[in-house]
C-alpha cells in the first residue's frame, strides 16, 4: 500500500514528474560517461601505456553523483532501502499512522543531511581547492545538498499527503491511498 502511495504522489504531481525526468537523464548521461571514459582508459594504459590523468578522479566523482541521483530516484519509486521489522505484523488500523512516523523520521533525517551538506560544502567554498576539469572542488561536492535536499522534499510530501489521508473524513482511516 505504501509503496502505491508514493508512485501516485510523485506521478501526479507536475513540479515532482519533472523532477523525476531530470533524475533519469541525469543518470543516462552520467553512467555513459562513465562507462566511456572507463573504456578508454582501459584502452589507453593497455594498448599505449599511458592513461588520461583526469579520468580517474572524474569517474570517482561521477560515481558519488549516479548514487546520490540514484537515491533520490530510490526515494520517489519507494525503492529505498528500508528495515521493515514489525509492519507485516501491525494491525491494519495502525499502519498508517506508523507511515506517518516513518515519513516524519525519514524526513527529519534528511533535512539534517541537507544541513551537513550545506556546511561542507561551505567549508569547501571557504578552503577551495581544483577537483577534476579544473573545476573547483565544492562544484562536485555540491551534490551533497542538493540531492539531500530534494530527498527532504520527497519526504516532506510524502507526509503531507499522508497526514492529508488520515485527517480527510471521505475515506477510512486504514487508507493510505492519497
Amino acid at each position: 500500500m505504501i509503496e502505491k502511495q508514493k508512485s501516485t504522489i510523485f506521478q501526479t504531481h507536475p513540479l515532482l514528474r519533472l523532477i523525476d525526468k531530470g533524475e533519469s537523464l541525469g543518470l543516462c548521461l552520467l553512467l555513459t560517461a562513465m562507462i566511456l571514459l572507463a573504456c578508454v582508459q582501459i584502452v589507453l594504459r593497455t594498448f599505449f601505456a599511458t592513461g588520461l590523468l583526469w579520468a580517474d578522479p572524474l569517474v570517482r566523482y561521477l560515481v558519488l553523483w549516479c548514487g546520490l541521483i540514484g537515491a533520490i530516484a530510490a526515494t520517489g519509486q519507494g525503492k529505498h532501502i528500508a528495515l521493515d521489522i514489525i509492519g507485516d505484523s501491525l494491525p491494519a488500523k495502525l499502519e498508517p499512522w506508523v507511515v506517518l512516523v516513518t515519513h516524519l523520521f525519514c524526513t527529519l533525517a534528511a533535512a539534517g543531511l541537507t544541513w551537513a551538506g550545506w556546511r561542507f560544502l561551505g567549508d569547501e567554498i571557504e578552503t577551495g581547492g581544483v577537483g577534476p576539469l579544473s573545476l573547483p572542488l565544492w562544484f562536485w561536492n555540491g551534490i551533497f545538498p542538493v540531492a539531500f535536499g530534494l530527498i527532504t522534499l520527497k519526504y516532506l510530501l510524502l507526509l503531507l499527503a499522508q497526514l492529508r489521508t488520515l485527517c480527510s473524513p471521505d475515506q477510512p482511516a486504514d487508507s493510505v491511498q492519497p
